[in-house]
């Protein structure tokens, strides 16, 4: 991750308020039902009475628009002030790529105008207030999932895995590309998961029993629900009417609005830094505001809740356990772990100290997801992430120099 170059626009429109808790719905691999528990959930939570937008962020493969029967291949209505006005289905607010293209046209994107398209469905469009916004990602740990978690402060990951060993297998290394970029696991849902014969009413494990539960259990994650397999799913989502809305008494339906119960009854976990910022240097006007709580006793060491500057040539961040560091700006330059000043394949420095100068300072410093900052400088280099783990860590190299 720290060697991935970093965005030199800024992290984000500071209003995002309005789209309340972002969710984003994920998998390791495809063909887990992903789509469809991102619709169901989704649908499961405006029954509540929650204001829900659903981002079918599976610019490649499309499918949300097709399971909630909206229209494809139209462009859209804009809005008097210049953002696209989403379809609305069942009640929620929807934004996909389907939409905008034909059911036979492919999406051919370069990785640029991937993070644009994502960018402009979430930022670009007429939400309205939203209680939760989810986002049905694609399959994978590619340039979708680290954009999102690189330019957007999300709420937390739901993944979603199916009983089979490689599915699990697969699904843990999602997990493990969340956890780096401090994206919270929400919980693991475990799709496929039986067939109840409509017959008899017996059920068959097709797919394993219980791997779910056991992931879970390993990695100390919750465990949100386990949905059965129905044939009516299928039909259902065929017909642009999902499950929990054509028939709502199924016993799938029953799980995806006990996981809806679950995420909206959880406390959201204590923030760090408000984000996302986009702090120019020579200006406290636009410097981060600190978080609400204050630091503690057995606070998180990774997690900052405040920056500030001491004065030009000091960084400050004021840590979550309550300690207090101070960073050199030219220090922080040379710490710079991209790809322009570290050999990505033997790690070897290749940014020359003395090609620094002494009087370098930051001239923007943005947040990137909830996990690191990228700071601009003024010999010109903005390609740096400096993700909190490398931040914090720069006090332990200075103790061991002492």
């Amino acid at each position: 991750m720290t060697t991935a170059q970093a965005t030199s626009s800024p992290a984000g429109d500071p209003g995002m308020a309005h789209l309340g808790q972002i969710i984003a719905v994920a998998s390791g691999k495809g063909g887990v039902g992903k789509s469809t528990v991102s619709t169901n959930l989704a649908l499961a939570l405006a029954a509540q009475g929650a204001a829900v937008g659903l981002v079918d962020a599976d610019l490649y493969g499309p499918s949300v628009p097709g399971m909630l029967g909206i229209e494809t291949g139209k462009a859209p209505t804009m809005s008097p002030a210049g953002k696209v006005i989403p379809a609305i289905a069942h009640g929620i607010k929807v934004m996909s790529m389907g939409m905008l293209t034909d059911d036979d046209k492919p999406a051919i994107l370069r990785g640029p105008m991937v993070t644009k398209y994502l960018r402009m469905f979430i930022l670009e469009v007429e939400w309205g207030k939203l209680d939760y916004l989810i986002l049905d990602l694609p399959p994978g740990t590619g340039d979708t999932q680290l954009t999102l978690a690189q330019a957007f402060p999300l709420t937390g990951a739901v993944v979603v895995s199916t009983p089979q060993d490689v599915s699990l297998k697969i699904a843990r290394r999602g997990i493990r590309m969340m956890e780096q970029v401090k994206v919270p696991i929400l919980g693991i849902v475990e799709n496929m998961s039986g067939f109840t014969c409509p017959s008899c009413n017996e059920v068959t494990h097709i797919f394993h029993q219980g791997g779910g539960t056991k992931i879970a259990a390993s990695l100390g994650i919750p465990f949100l629900g386990a949905i059965p397999l129905d044939p009516a799913i299928v039909d259902c989502g065929d017909e642009g009417r999902p499950l929990v809305i054509a028939l709502p008494d199924a016993p799938a339906s029953e799980v995806y609005r006990d996981i809806a119960a679950i995420l909206s009854g959880r406390e959201r976990d204590a923030a760090g830094i408000p984000t996302p910022f986009d702090w120019h240097w020579a200006d406290d006007a636009s410097k981060p505001k600190p978080a609400a709580h204050a630091a503690h006793a057995g606070g998180a060491a990774e997690i900052p809740i405040a920056l500030d500057r001491r004065d030009g040539r000091t960084l400050v961040l004021y840590w979550q356990d309550g300690h207090d560091q101070q960073i050199d700006v030219r220090d922080l330059r040379l710490a710079c772990r991209c790809a322009a000043c570290v050999d990505e394949m033997s790690g070897r420095a290749v940014l020359h100290p003395a090609t620094v100068p002494l009087n370098i300072v930051p001239t923007r410093i943005w947040s990137l997801g909830n996990y690191a900052i990228g700071v601009s400088f003024s010999d010109g280099h903005s390609s740096g992430i400096y993700t909190f783990c490398h931040l914090r860590g720069m006090v332990a190299a200075v103790v061991e120099d002492v």
